[in-house]
């Protein structure tokens, strides 16, 4: 907002001064640094050359004629080595205050026309949603509201791995082990429940194997061999073929799997629009790449195979076709990128996936573009690091996977821990003391999750997570109930018109600078897609309240005017600590 007016005043200012076009892309206009007087910093540099003036010349002309021509914003300049520091005046921050302290919307982004989907989750009906899942998750959320928030039109999406060979693996593993048993009669949520199944399997699988090998056999030609593995890959060519049996127990199995993961997903807070299903999709993409065989873009080899020559590009030669035709994941990555074009008209498709899939969403961009399909353009892979525990990675086939379920219900108990050690909820009801819990349990996994860079790996550590005085989500959780507290004790009179009598004290003015920011945070966070930016510009506001509140007395304020003054700037820091935190998927209490 003031960024942007600055730019625009500065380029009005240089043209009238010198009667030549300029732009904002000639200069720099950046944040004045503390430990300098002002509000904001034009850098001179990229000027002086072209007009041949000193920096200093320049500074004066330009702080000259900028406090000349707009004097209701601009107060005060100084130079300092080619760093022109402007004062922005006190009433443009009053006015800010005034018209938004209440103001439900501020921040957010007008409509821009442009439709996003955000493809996030993605997974496998062969076991439950893990630490790793929810990473994935609260990423593609968070993103898809930050994308919302600057003015976009957004889909979610999920593609659900519900077939394969290792899906198989369960459903085979259930038909040798259960003895008929199901989520009902041993009381498990049915993901759960299926994905010990997929756990029985591998270990079944490891003694086959050791056994082969012992008689004799290779690694692998045991690992081909196992009976077990054998009884799988008959199993998933018997539902390709749609044998009833088959698909029978499939769909039993998945509808377990799938109450489980909705059962998740409300806890979490994660939500879709549309559901793709890859045993629906796996087909597609096929009537493409015969399209791209006739263009030559593909070539068949000697036994059939249909593939792409990707060498010049830097990678190399992939394949898209099996040579008895059947698809292969790129193949109906291509085809579900296509029905998304035809279905929503999507301007740009994101990808929230893990870094260990960066060579395949290259390649699929790169065949897309090649075959000249209209949306090759719009795909966008955002990559992010891998989630681990102090202890180390996690492996699904071990059982050594932290489901999502598991590391909820901790976070809770940690938070429980916590909040009990504070003692300042001996008056809330059982009720609303397990909604608390709940609030700051799963704030505080979401931030941790999010206040990373998504390009960076990481190491979810629970009990740090839940620090109250350290870069947490209770922290701002308990800055935003500490306002809300003040605000319960001291009403804001907003007939009061006088607040603009006293001069702003450094701290006062800290906050309003910080709160004009949001919607540039906003803007920068859906620019990265990053929500790191949003959790970063939290913290700090949050910490500076804190400091603000440490050092002026609101209750007991100099005059009613200040007191006016700072009940509506606690009031708009509430405001925007819940809309940030909301953009992250985090509920804020009213009461810690």
């Amino acid at each position: 907002m003031i960024g942007a007016i600055v730019k625009e005043k500065v380029v009005s200012a240089l043209e009238g001064l010198f009667n030549m076009a300029f732009t904002e892309k000639d200069f720099q206009v950046n944040q004045t640094k503390p430990e300098f007087e002002g509000d904001y910093t034009v850098v001179l540099f990229s000027l002086v050359k072209s007009l041949k003036l000193s920096p200093d010349e320049l500074g004066n002309k330009l702080g000259s004629e900028l406090i000349k021509r707009s004097p209701e914003l601009f107060t005060g300049f100084n130079i300092i080595k080619g760093f022109l520091n402007l004062t922005i005046a006190e009433s443009f921050w009053l006015d800010l205050l005034k018209e938004n302290y209440q103001k439900e919307e501020y921040g957010k982004h007008a409509p821009n026309g442009v439709k996003v989907m955000v493809e996030y989750s993605s997974p496998n009906t062969n076991k439950p949603l893990h630490l790793g899942h929810l990473r994935n998750n609260f990423l593609g959320w968070s993103i898809a509201e930050i994308l919302k928030a600057s003015g976009n039109e957004v889909i979610k999406s999920c593609i659900v791995n519900d077939r394969g060979i290792h899906i198989c693996k369960s459903m085979l593993a259930w038909k040798l082990f259960s003895n008929g048993a199901t989520p009902e009669s041993t009381n498990q949520k049915g993901d759960h429940f299926v994905g010990d199944y997929y756990v029985k399997f591998n270990d079944a699988y490891k003694l086959e194997v050791d056994a082969l090998v012992a008689a004799g056999q290779s690694k692998a030609d045991a690992e081909k061999n196992a009976p077990i593995m054998q009884a799988t890959q008959e199993m998933l060519k018997k539902w390709e073929e749609g044998d009833p049996e088959t698909i029978q127990l499939w769909k039993m199995m998945n509808s377990w799997v799938y109450a489980g993961f909705d059962e998740t997903y409300k806890k979490i807070g994660s939500d879709f629009n549309r559901t793709y299903y890859e045993s629906e999709t796996y087909l597609l993409g096929k009537d493409t790449v015969q399209d791209g065989l006739e263009k030559g873009v593909f070539f068949r080899k000697d036994d059939g195979s249909v593939w792409i020559d990707l060498t010049a590009d830097g990678l190399d030669e992939k394949l898209v076709l099996r040579k008895d035709g059947t698809s292969v994941y790129i193949t109906q990555d291509i085809g579900l990128a296509q029905d998304k074009y035809k279905e929503y008209g999507i301007d740009k498709s994101i990808y929230v996936i893990g870094d260990e899939q960066n060579y395949h969403m290259k390649v699929l961009k790169l065949i897309c573009q090649k075959i000249g399909l209209p949306y090759a353009d719009s795909i966008y892979h955002l990559s992010y690091g891998m989630v681990e525990l102090p202890t180390g990675k996690m492996k699904s086939r071990e059982g050594t996977v932290v489901d999502a379920d598991d590391i909820v219900a901790e976070m809770n108990a940690i938070a429980a821990k916590h909040t009990a050690e504070l003692g300042k909820v001996q008056d809330f009801a059982p009720e609303a003391l397990n909604e608390l819990y709940d609030t700051i349990g799963l704030g505080a996994l979401k931030f941790f999750l999010l206040r990373v860079d998504p390009k960076k790996k990481m190491v979810f550590n629970p009990e740090e997570s839940v620090d109250f005085h350290g870069f947490t989500g209770p922290f701002i959780q308990y800055t935003h109930a500490r306002i809300k507290s003040i605000l319960r004790k001291e009403k804001i009179d907003p007939a009061f018109e006088g607040i603009d009598s006293d001069k702003l004290f450094p701290l006062e003015k800290s906050l309003l600078v910080s709160l004009e920011q949001y919607e540039d945070i906003i803007a920068q966070a859906a620019s990265e897609l990053n929500p790191s930016v949003i959790a970063i510009y939290a913290f700090n506001l949050a910490k500076t309240f804190n400091s603000f509140y440490a050092e002026h007395s609101v209750m007991q304020a100099e005059t009613e005017s200040k007191k006016q003054l700072r009940l509506r700037i606690a009031a708009m820091t509430a405001l925007v600590l819940s809309s940030s935190m909301k953009l992250l998927g985090i509920r804020v209490p009213e009461r810690m």
